[in-house]
């Protein structure tokens, strides 16, 4: 009678994406006692789980990576010799060091980080004419993250008093100046297609002969 194999009695995938049977010849290899035999399974091995994944090879050193998988799945027990340095156990234990995240806070959020960052760049500049575009460049894409986060229009004097702050007081845009209107796409198209809704309402509307239409009332 044919004995039955089920996943749960089976040995866990230390690696699935290279399936069963990939886990099955590297255990086949740990299992032989020679040495040289071992060697030449491995690097059979090695060459099939590459074809497996071909994804592998966009990746730098895609070959040292193979390897580092074969002692992965053998979960470290295959004793063969690695063209590269064999990884251990603990290579994969070691928790790596943990990623910095700025804590400061942000002045205004819809301005971002980018827009103080840059901010602190034109203050330093010390030519007049290129620091004064810069800085009504700047005024003009507050406007615009402004109008973007609040949906609605806002003053110019606003965006004036919020560069104000953010410089510290240290750049202002020249007396009478007028930023640009964001150009607020959503509502054009809306009025766009309430214009070609009443043409075509229009057409619809049977008319008296003159070629104009019947208007009730």
């Amino acid at each position: 009678m044919l004995k039955m194999e089920y996943n749960s009695a089976r040995n866990k995938l230390n690696i699935p994406e290279y399936g069963r049977n990939i886990q099955k010849l590297i255990e086949y290899a740990i299992s032989l006692e020679d040495r040289e035999e071992r060697n030449k399974i491995a690097h059979a091995i090695v060459i099939v789980m590459g074809q497996l994944n071909p994804q592998l090879r966009d990746i730098t050193d895609f070959k040292h990576k193979l390897w580092d998988h074969l002692f992965i799945i053998s979960d470290f027990k295959l004793d063969v010799d690695s063209p590269y340095e064999k990884p251990t156990s603990l290579t994969y234990k070691v928790k790596p060091k943990r990623v910095g995240y700025p804590s400061s806070a942000i002045k205004f959020r819809h301005y971002g980080r980018i827009i103080e960052q840059m901010i602190k760049e034109v203050v330093v500049l010390e030519d007049n004419a290129h620091k004064e575009q810069m800085v009504l460049n700047i005024a003009n894409f507050m406007k615009m993250l402004y109008v973007n986060w609040n949906k609605d229009s806002v003053s110019d004097e606003v965006i004036f008093e919020h560069l104000r702050i953010l410089s510290g007081g240290a750049l202002a845009v020249k007396a009478d100046t007028r930023l640009a209107q964001p150009v607020d796409l959503p509502m054009k198209t809306v009025a766009k297609k309430g214009a070609s809704n009443q043409q075509r309402s229009r057409a619809r509307m049977p008319n008296n002969g003159n070629g104009k239409n019947f208007r009730k009332g």
